[in-house]
C-alpha cells in the first residue's frame, strides 16, 4: 500500500507525539514557520483560514524551523507564546524541526518527494505550504511568498 501523510507522526509543542492519522478525513495545510521572519505576519492569514474553514474540516499544522537565517531561535514555550500573543494562532503547532538536510523531519522528506519545488524539492525559505487532501495525498505546494489569502481559492473548491 502506498505511503500517505497519515503514516507519519510529529511531536507538538508540548512534546506529545501526534499521529497524522488523527487528521484522516480532513484537508491539511502544512506550513514551516518562523517567528522572526519577514513573512511571519502570514500567521494572521493562516489563522483567518483556520477560523473560516475549521468547521469544514481544514486543519493547519505549523512546523517551526530555524534553518533559514536563524529566524526561529526560541524554545517551545517562546514559540507557543509568540504565536498566541502576536497572532492568536489556535491551530496545532509542533516542535521545532529541520525541513532540509540529513536531519530533516520524515514528514518533510515525504512531502518534498511527492511535490518537488520549481527549483528542486528543497525547501527554500520559511512559510512554504503543502496542501494535503482528505485522503492523505499531497495536492499542491505553495511558495513562501504565496499569501494564505491566495490559498483560499483552492480551499473553496476542495471544502464544499
Amino acid at each position: 500500500m502506498a505511503i500517505t501523510f497519515y503514516d507519519f507522526s510529529a511531536k507538538n509543542l508540548q512534546g506529545t507525539d501526534i499521529d497524522m492519522s488523527s487528521f484522516k478525513g480532513k484537508t491539511v495545510l502544512v506550513v514551516n514557520t518562523a517567528s522572526q521572519c519577514g513573512l511571519t505576519p502570514q500567521f494572521e492569514g493562516l489563522e483567518k483560514l483556520n477560523q473560516k474553514y475549521k468547521d469544514k474540516d481544514l486543519v493547519i499544522l505549523g512546523f517551526p524551523c530555524n534553518q533559514f537565517g536563524n529566524q526561529e531561535p526560541g524554545d517551545a514555550k517562546s514559540i507557543a507564546d509568540g504565536c498566541q500573543l502576536n497572532y492568536g494562532v489556535s491551530f496545532p503547532m509542533f516542535s521545532k524541526i529541520e525541513v532540509n538536510g540529513k536531519n530533516e523531519h520524515p514528514i518533510y522528506k515525504y512531502l518534498k518527494g511527492e511535490l518537488g519545488g520549481l527549483f528542486g524539492s528543497k525547501i527554500k525559505w520559511n512559510f512554504t505550504k503543502f496542501l494535503i487532501s482528505a485522503k492523505g495525498k499531497p495536492l499542491k505546494r505553495f511558495s513562501p511568498i504565496t499569501k494564505p489569502e491566495k490559498i483560499d481559492q483552492y480551499l473553496e473548491k476542495i471544502l464544499k
